[in-house]
């Protein structure tokens, strides 16, 4: 009854109501900024890892198709076959081009940013001497494939691998942080919950106090 009592004091109930009131307002502020990074994680989930992820798979499927091009070209021993097959090849290497632009206009982490650069460079030695193994005939253009061709298709290959593991990791990374963002959410609920139970017990306080004092005044006017 103490405490009832001394919220009496019309300012002292005023200045608590309003600190009240400023903590739900900045609980509030703080979960809808926690709502708004959980919407972007799952945004960029979406925009920077699974489009991508995507369009890596479709560079690995169109470098299967330059192999495979490569392969009937070095068992058929055919000049027209390999300028046949140097504008199919032309075809799909501006597929991956236009994908690898594409990937670049995307949220890179600097390991990411640094596997793609070697990816890069793996493609461009890598047309180079699909280039110049069509261009040669017979012994000649099997020669440059299992000298160097070979170990530079494989070295692409690696590279893209890695940059496909790295999507995984920070995809990892976004989930976690989603993770932590949505306990935030939690405490900041539990809190407005707590704040919402204090002003019941001081609405409880202050109507009791109010009646406490009524009765006090009927019992000195009977007096």
């Amino acid at each position: 009854m103490k405490f009832a009592f001394s919220l009496k004091n019309k300012l002292k109930i005023a200045f608590l109501l309003f600190c009240i009131m400023c903590c739900t307002l900045l609980i509030r502020f703080l979960e809808d900024k926690s709502v708004e990074k959980i919407n972007d994680s799952f945004i960029s989930m979406y925009n920077d890892r699974l489009v991508p992820a995507t369009d890596l798979y479709f560079i690995a499927e169109n470098l299967y198709h330059k192999n495979a091009i490569l392969q009937e070209v070095l068992l058929g021993n055919d000049v027209l076959q390999g300028s046949t097959a140097l504008v199919k090849m032309d075809k799909h290497n501006r597929k991956i081009d236009s994908m690898i632009n594409k990937y670049e206009l995307t949220l890179l982490v600097k390991q990411e940013q640094s596997f793609l650069n070697e990816l890069k460079k793996a493609l461009i030695v890598q047309q180079g001497l699909e280039v110049k193994i069509l261009s040669k005939v017979g012994s000649e253009s099997k020669a440059v494939y299992e000298s160097v061709g070979r170990n530079a298709a494989n070295q692409t290959l690696a590279k893209l691998s890695a940059l496909i593991k790295i999507q995984s990791k920070v995809g990892d990374e976004l989930i976690k942080g989603s993770k932590i963002f949505v306990s935030g959410t939690k405490v900041y609920s539990t809190l407005q919950v707590i704040l919402a139970i204090v002003i019941g017990i001081m609405i409880v306080a202050i109507i009791s106090a109010s009646n406490a004092v009524k009765i006090q005044s009927d019992k000195f006017n009977l007096n």
